[in-house]
């Protein structure tokens, strides 16, 4: 299960607006350096049911993750906080 929080779903229907297109996010993990992993979220502007991928749908927008990364972030929590000048998503799991 992949939770969004009210300001994370704010935030991605405003960034969605002002893209003036997109039906929701993809969110996954990549590999990085040398035993790492790091998330990625990326917009997505068509959704077609793809195999392979779970759409943890909310009622304004969808939100994709494919079966690899649902081992590594099933349970992950997307909030959108401020800390001084810096914004940005951030990721608890």
């Amino acid at each position: 299960m992949i939770t969004v929080t009210d300001t994370a779903k704010q935030k991605i229907k405003q960034l969605l607006e002002k893209r003036g297109k997109g039906v929701g996010i993809r969110v996954g993990i990549k590999t990085t350096g040398c035993s790492g992993l790091a998330y990625i979220l990326e917009f997505v502007d068509r959704y077609d049911p793809e195999q392979g991928v779970i759409n943890f749908a909310q009622p304004e927008f969808v939100v994709l993750v494919d079966q690899k990364s649902l081992v590594y972030i099933d349970g992950l929590n997307i909030d959108w906080v401020k800390k001084g000048l810096n914004e940005g998503f951030e990721f608890i799991n």
